[in-house]
């Protein structure tokens, strides 16, 4: 017997048409190969309408409309799948006239015909992609019920939400439900549609009995019903048992969610370390990222933040995240213009990038532009509504422009919807202390927010602030040592360095600014606590002080200048931001 030999491809066969040569092509994937024949074949066609029968011209136009979309050519390609969705109306009804044959030969060309509902999701794709929502809406309605695939009531679903239509949105992710009781998007979907979490559980049951391993499926719907109600410590709580799990430890989503719910509790310490546990197991991990390079900015840690947006452009300069890292950069170097577009980019490749939303708020606000800061603020509160930032961000706009009545409506409205905890508390007391006839009632505020959370910053921060006014200096050094036993800040060593300075502690306080500076070597209240102090120890007569002002006064513009220079230097280094 002679051994076997592989078999080599087989070849084509004699009697294929070119239609189905073009049908072979689309399925290998050779776009490019079928964008040009079934172009040239079209023009034929065009030319001679009998060359082609409606069903070859339909399947021509189809495969020709895929290759124009994988080009990212939405337009145009919406235009092809327009025009063999008419061709196939056109075929329809000659099918209905025609009686059937019944012989073999029309049998396999009626099964590969493309699915006219397949084409009306393309076209929907296409008008997500040219952000034309209302005509993906209006494609994928025209699709009756019965009709719709789990990716077509999937796709709806999101659109729905998008345009506020909830119940219809409601609607789609059940029905992608029951027919994939295992997307768990579309349990996300509808937790954030406000629909309770056993309601939700109810229509995964089964599967969870009848398929081992998958208990703990209805402790996660639990755990993001809590992220999704904001109850942010019962959410960490239930997140922390399910990651404890030994099937589910160091799942990258579950520590992403950990960070983003330690954030939003305005725990960034522990946020940090979850995000930076996250990162060591997934280095191309990009989602959430956007926070955890603002957190890291906000520590003054810019040269991490760099780093941190470098790595992500060489991951994909096509999401939110790399220029929101980037935006928070430029924030925190005072370039609030630069930090400006690069919100602006983040938001034009995700409208529904909240982080980006506050970049470009806070970039708008600190430039004196605070109606358009409003504008951004308000979206953000529509689509992260628990998240206390977006509120601090309106809050503060309201203040800039002396609008305290708005703001004081809107802390306790934060107040009642998020419950009374340590943020919320603090958050309306910063409003209170805005006006002299509520200073009263802001010191009860923080204390409520200090016995629940004797570590919160901002409420140590701002109860610092009220001693101040009122001159209790020694009281607001003890609070700062206590706030300062279990944790380092830059904000608080600098402000108990102000409090020694009061009291004539020079040493000390002097001591408090290095350690601040230490922490952000751009906190710039710390350099001048620092250098008012060297120039009233240092025993000069009033001319030498003179001198040493107009000295450090020019020393300041020329920081500032070389301030921008580097910026213009930086803003050319176009791929830093992923732009060659």
């Amino acid at each position: 017997l002679l051994p076997s030999v592989p078999s080599a491809p087989r070849p084509p066969a004699a009697g294929m048409s070119v239609v189905e040569h073009v049908r072979e092509m689309a399925a290998a994937g050779l776009h490019s190969n079928v964008r040009l024949l079934s172009g040239l074949l079209l023009t034929m066609s065009g030319n001679n309408p009998e060359l082609f029968s409606p069903s070859q011209k339909y399947q021509l136009l189809v495969y020709h409309a895929d290759s124009l979309f994988h080009d990212k050519e939405y337009r145009n390609a919406v235009s092809k799948y327009t025009m063999a969705l008419q061709q196939k109306k056109a075929l329809s009804k000659t099918s209905k006239v025609r009686p059937s044959t019944g012989n073999a030969q029309s049998t396999p060309q009626s099964q590969c015909l493309p699915s006219e509902i397949e084409v009306k999701y393309k076209m929907a794709e296409c008008y997500t992609m040219l952000k034309q929502d209302k005509d993906a809406i209006a494609i994928l309605d025209g699709i009756p019920s019965r009709q719709r695939t789990p990716k077509i009531n999937m796709m709806l679903a999101n659109l729905y939400k998008k345009a506020g239509q909830e119940r219809s949105s409601v609607t789609s992710y059940k029905e992608v439900l029951r027919q994939c009781p295992l997307a768990l998007d579309a349990i996300l979907g509808l937790l954030s549609l406000s629909v309770k979490g056993a309601e939700v559980a109810s229509m995964t049951i089964n599967v969870i009995q009848s398929i081992p391993n998958l208990d703990w499926l209805s402790v996660w719907i639990k755990a993001y019903a809590f992220v999704h109600t904001g109850d942010n410590t019962r959410a960490i709580n239930t997140i922390c048992s399910l990651e404890k799990k030994s099937l589910l430890r160091d799942n990258v989503d579950l520590l992403g969610s950990l960070a983003d719910l330690y954030f939003r509790a305005g725990d960034n310490k522990n946020s940090i370390l979850k995000f930076e546990q996250a990162q060591m197991l997934d280095p191309y991990l990009i989602k959430g990222m956007d926070v955890y390079g603002y957190l890291l900015a906000r520590e003054g840690r810019l040269e991490d933040v760099e780093n941190l947006g470098c790595r992500l452009f060489n991951i994909s300069d096509q999401h939110a995240e790399p220029w929101v890292v980037s935006g928070c950069h430029s924030f925190y170097s005072k370039r609030y213009s630069r930090a400006l577009y690069l919100g602006a980019k983040a938001i034009q490749l995700n409208s529904n990038s909240v982080q980006a939303l506050l970049l470009k708020g806070a970039a708008l606000r600190n430039m004196g532009r605070v109606q358009e800061a409003i504008i951004h603020f308000r979206e953000a509160i529509r689509l992260a509504p628990c998240r206390l930032d977006c509120y601090e961000g309106l809050i503060e706009c309201y203040l800039a422009s002396s609008s305290i009545r708005e703001a004081m409506v809107m802390a306790n409205n934060v107040y009642k919807t998020l419950g009374a905890n340590a943020q919320t508390l603090t958050l309306l007391a910063t409003v209170c202390l805005e006006d002299p006839v509520t200073q009263e009632k802001a010191k009860t505020l923080l204390d409520k927010a200090l016995t629940q959370r004797p570590d919160y910053i901002k409420a140590v921060v701002k109860k610092a602030e009220l001693l101040s006014r009122e001159q209790k200096y020694e009281d607001g050094i003890a609070l700062l040592r206590n706030a300062l036993a279990n944790q380092s800040d830059c904000v608080l060593h600098r402000i108990l360095g102000d409090f020694l300075v009061a009291v004539n502690e020079y040493q000390e306080a002097m001591d408090q600014y290095s350690i601040a500076l230490s922490l952000d070597p751009n906190d710039q209240k710390s350099l001048e606590g620092m250098q008012k102090m060297e120039k009233e120890e240092s025993p000069t007569d009033a001319t030498q002080e003179e001198d040493v002002d107009d000295m450090e006064g020019s020393g300041e513009e020329g920081d500032l200048e070389g301030s921008d220079s580097e910026a213009a230097q930086w803003a050319d280094q176009e791929q830093w931001f992923g732009m060659q």
